[in-house]
């Protein structure tokens, strides 16, 4: 190795890479290890600092992110537009609910009480419809495949509410998993020695999960399948001739957003213990659509970022009446902050569409890239 490699190594030039595998890498470059790094750091200690009803947003919103990361996995790297995500975020939410339910209880329950169990057989379930959809779905794109799963939507919301054996039915609903580890009972205040909330120990419990879960989005995304999905969203007749096998990709895109869409679900309704069928409507796959596009396209990162805003809107309209005099908190008047909050889904989708493609991700690399060529404007 020369002198000039060896110091290239030792003080760690920032993209300059000597090999594929390093470009490839997950953390390709130091400056990403120390960010990534202090960005969990922030993210665990975050319980300590701030007041549970703000962690029940921001647990919401990593669940969220889970689920919008199967999400971009099929739409964003596969190209393959969906507007039926609701439904299999509602398969995993009763799926769990089924496994961890009381079997002499008053809808159907098995008794699981295995929270590894019932999390990933609400994935697997969730992933089984996907892979049963998909071979109908494979054969359409663009806007004909997002009718075909927008039509999922309204397919489960009529078994939602008619199952009442499964899901309580229409304006009752049913009690949702409740999740439990290593001793631990996350869903009960001082359940723990050091007397944490129940927030609290949810929150670290979504944070481990959705760590896993991009960890996983993005080794698929660098692996040989998220390459072939790069191919089918480009140019899904090029990708053919060149080999990419359609059927299978696109199969397997299906399977792995519905996966995550059903773990998303059974962790949805854990902090409110309640789940309703009147839930997973098309509103619910309009918000996971708009955090793909306000996030960014084809970006893990992104798409934390963009289910967090996202989780905030709520609170952030709450907050509004306060600033604009005209908005009011009530349902029964019009305008509404509930209003609002159904608006700003598509006022930010369209915003962002026009004025920044690429999301918060794109806003974020601006920024990075500004700083990285400071003081020069190149």
């Amino acid at each position: 190795m020369s002198t000039l490699q060896t110091q290239r190594t030792r003080w760690g030039r920032p993209e300059l890479y000597t090999s594929y595998g390093q470009d490839m890498a997950l953390l390709n470059t130091r400056s990403k290890m120390v960010g990534v790094g202090v960005i969990l750091l922030v993210a665990a200690l975050l319980p300590f600092s701030v007041s549970d009803d703000l962690l029940v947003i921001l647990g919401s919103g990593l669940v969220l992110a889970i689920g919008a990361l199967g999400l971009n996995l099929l739409t964003g790297y596969a190209g393959q537009v969906s507007l039926g995500h609701a439904f299999f975020v509602g398969i995993g939410a009763y799926t769990a609910a089924a496994l961890a339910g009381d079997p002499d209880g008053r809808y159907l329950g098995f008794g699981v009480d295995s929270t590894l169990v019932w999390l990933l057989g609400a994935g697997i379930v969730a992933a089984l419809f996907g892979a049963l959809v998909a071979p109908l779905a494979i054969r359409l794109r663009g806007l004909y495949l997002a009718v075909v799963t927008l039509g999922l939507v309204f397919i489960g919301q009529y078994v939602f509410f008619e199952w009442t054996e499964l899901t309580g039915g229409q304006g009752v609903g049913r009690r949702a998993a409740e999740p439990s580890l290593l001793g631990i009972d996350f869903a009960v205040d001082n359940g723990f020695k050091g007397g944490y909330t129940d927030e609290q120990k949810l929150y670290w419990l979504f944070l481990v999960i959705l760590v896993v879960a991009a960890v996983a989005a993005r080794n698929i995304a660098r692996s040989r399948v998220g390459r072939a999905f790069a191919a089918i969203r480009d140019r899904d007749v090029a990708a053919g001739v060149m080999g990419v096998g359609l059927t299978r990709y696109k199969l397997v895109a299906f399977t792995l957003s519905s996966f995550y869409a059903g773990i998303a679900g059974a962790l949805m309704f854990t902090v409110s213990g309640h789940i309703s069928p009147e839930s997973f409507s098309l509103l619910m796959s309009v918000q996971f659509i708009a955090i793909v596009l306000i996030g960014g396209v084809a970006t893990v990162s992104g798409t934390i970022m963009g289910a967090l805003l996202i989780a905030m809107l709520p609170r952030i309209a709450s907050e509004l009446p306060a600033y604009l005099p005209f908005l009011s908190s009530s349902a029964s008047e019009h305008p509404n902050i509930f209003e609002f909050e159904q608006v700003a889904y598509g006022v930010l989708i369209v915003a962002f569409l026009l004025f920044e493609p690429r999301g918060l991700f794109g806003i974020w690399h601006r920024v990075r890239t500004y700083w990285k060529s400071f003081p020069f404007s190149y």
